[in-house]
């Protein structure tokens, strides 16, 4: 009994422990942006807006749990298109280290009958762009920047 109270304030120890600033801790770096294939829907091609990015940890301590949330939008409306998550570093990313390479992909995209690289080149066709949120551990979800989608086929 004595063991798993101990192991329980650890835990809430580590958990609560005080906040990052996140501005200050996290470097966001695109690696690369554009359209992706996202399979065939009622018989015509999807293309999605993506970002793959990764964060690098700036600070002096080891991040525990880093998350990051994307918002797409159109550049026209700024009506929202789709989200994405993705733990980033679960398991604590040291100072001075980088995360994998994280995708990040909206929902919704444009079908049509065309190749999938030709429906950037449609008279319909807008612009998108992402906003990315970062989070480490129980702390708040901390706006990062707005970065935008390349005009460009990426493939799958």
């Amino acid at each position: 009994m004595k063991r798993i109270v101990l192991i329980l304030a650890i835990a809430t120890a580590t958990a609560c422990g005080p906040p990052v600033d996140v501005v200050k801790s996290v470097q966001v770096t695109v690696v690369t942006s554009g359209w992706i294939a996202d399979g065939v829907v009622n018989g015509k091609n999807k293309i999605v807006p993506a970002v793959a990015l990764t964060l690098t940890n700036v600070s002096g301590q080891t991040l525990n749990a880093l998350q990051v949330n994307t918002v797409f939008r159109l550049v026209s409306s700024g009506d929202e298109i789709g989200s994405d998550f993705r733990p980033a570093g679960s398991s604590g990313t040291p100072a001075g280290v980088a995360t994998p390479k994280l995708t990040l992909k909206a929902a919704r995209g444009y079908t049509g009958s065309d190749p999938f690289d030709d429906l950037l080149k449609n008279s319909q066709f807008v612009d998108a762009k992402v906003e990315v949120f970062v989070k480490a551990g129980s702390g708040q979800w901390t706006r990062m920047g707005e970065y935008p989608i390349a005009r460009e086929y990426t493939g799958s």
